[in-house]
């Protein structure tokens, strides 16, 4: 079992952003990390959770995810996603993370957890600090898909 914990952050938003996420996988523990020039939150929230997707080697893995994003956990464990693709994200926003997080969430048997962000959570708060510390970081890149 693999647990996925991610946050995302955004110094205005849109503004400077990044992502953190925390791999786990028994005594395994893997963090990931990575700024941008401009972006929104909501952008990273997904980010950090296809980061950490694409990370994992092999397939078919179980992965629960942990996120304080009530916009990614819903998006997938509502299932509106797939009415999006149904209708080619039509007026949808982040389409391009959208069809990069489908692939590799495919790969995987992904649960999402939301949990409630700045409660304490280590992992979460940890997840936080990387991406805040992204976010304010040099070296920050292109958001290629950001169209905002």
């Amino acid at each position: 079992m693999v647990n996925m914990f991610t946050d995302g952050a955004s110094r205005g938003n849109p503004g400077p952003g990044g992502y953190g996420t925390i791999l786990t996988f028994g005594q395994h523990r893997r963090e990931l990390s990575e700024g941008f020039k401009r972006t929104t939150n909501n952008r990273m929230e997904l980010l950090a959770v296809i980061a950490g997707l694409e990370a994992l080697k092999g397939n078919d893995l179980p992965v629960t995810i942990y996120s304080d994003s009530k916009y990614v956990v819903d998006s997938v464990e509502k299932g509106w996603i797939w009415g999006w693709v149904k209708k080619a994200f039509k007026d949808k926003k982040n389409e391009d993370l959208w069809r990069r997080f489908i692939p590799v969430y495919r790969k995987h048997k992904v649960k999402f957890v939301w949990i409630r962000g700045h409660s304490g959570h280590p992992e979460n708060e940890r997840c936080d600090q990387l991406a805040v510390a992204s976010a304010l970081g040099g070296n920050l890149k292109e958001d290629v898909g950001y169209d905002g």
